[in-house]
């Protein structure tokens, strides 16, 4: 890529759980990596800006040195295509596990398979099997 190409990547803003959810996503896929990490400098901790990828995609991430009054809304939400029913269902598990299921695991009629969550650290996740 050269600097001219315009590029879009996903971007989320934590307040001190960007190490653990970055990790956490790229364990849920198989192609889960962790491409860069940048350390807030000083004592202050946390990740001034980190980049992984999962599901082909590659997202940003880190943690806010200051406290807002917002955090994510699902009205934005990642949405994962899945390859088969197995892999759905173990990333509902996983994604759902202490978050909160905005729609079951269901047929919807729009598609086969279906759920939408918003996981432990309030991320939206639609997930689609069609």
């Amino acid at each position: 890529m050269t600097a001219a190409e315009t590029t879009l990547t996903p971007f989320l803003m934590f307040e001190g759980a960007a190490t653990e959810a970055m990790n956490f996503y790229v364990s849920l896929f198989d192609d889960g990596e962790v491409l860069t990490v940048t350390p807030h400098p000083g004592e202050q901790g946390g990740i001034q800006l980190a980049e992984f990828k999962v599901a082909g995609q590659r997202v940003l991430c880190s943690d806010s040195s200051v406290s807002h009054a917002f955090t994510f809304t699902p009205s934005l939400s990642l949405f994962v295509q899945c390859k088969d029913d197995a892999e759905l269902t173990h990333l509902h598990a996983a994604l759902a596990d202490g978050g909160q299921e905005l729609m079951p695991l269901a047929d919807y009629g729009f598609s086969t398979r279906f759920a939408w969550v918003n996981d432990r650290f309030g991320v939206s996740w639609q997930l689609n099997l069609p």
